[in-house]
């Protein structure tokens, strides 16, 4: 065996070993995406499972808000049902806008305000907010660094070769990016 055939199976196994570790790093990273993704799902859980017994609660004090609480059942079964990060995220955006505004009815209660179990639902769907807020940061932390794996030189090889694409970010919509305004004159109105 030659010098030439030695250097040759040592480049070989050099690139072999480069693909096999650059392989196990995207799939490591696609874990992690994946992971990040079902932390936002139990948070997202959490606040599912609060929503109905907020919503009972003001209903028993804000009896004329037929509407905004249809709107709240509404937003809360079409993010359920979303799947996928895009349709999950405008999902969920919807529906945290539409709690905004029940916070903001209850704001015009007094009583509600005053009531204990009001608060700590309000005390807890907070913190979940926050839960899911953290979740999401995340989820695109992660997304991020797998993205820039699939992308940069020599791995985005790798990635094409072996089928590993781009994922979405968890992103805000152009009205949650917005501050909320409530009007109650003009709602009346219609």
């Amino acid at each position: 065996m030659g010098i030439w055939s030695i250097v040759l199976i040592a480049v070989l196994g050099v690139i072999v070993v480069m693909l096999i570790s650059v392989y196990n790093r995207l799939v490591q990273l696609r874990m992690r995406v994946d992971n990040a993704w079902s932390q936002i799902d139990v948070q997202l859980k959490r606040r599912y499972d609060l929503i109905p017994n907020v919503v009972e609660t003001v209903k028993g004090y804000a009896k004329h808000e037929k509407e905004l609480f249809e709107r709240v059942t509404e937003a809360r079964a079409n993010a359920i049902n979303a799947a996928g990060v895009e349709s999950r995220s405008t999902a969920e955006n919807q529906l945290s806008q539409a709690l905004r505004t029940v916070f903001a009815v209850a704001e015009n209660y007094p009583e509600l305000k005053a009531n204990e179990n009001f608060k700590a639902l309000q005390e807890e769907l907070s913190n979940t907010e926050s839960k899911i807020a953290f979740s999401r940061q995340f989820y695109n932390d992660t997304v991020m660094r797998y993205n820039e794996t699939t992308q940069v030189f020599p791995s985005n090889i790798v990635a094409s070769l072996f089928g590993f694409t781009a994922r979405k970010f968890f992103e805000a919509d152009v009205a949650e990016r917005e501050s909320v305004r409530v009007n109650f004159g003009e709602e009346k109105k219609k």
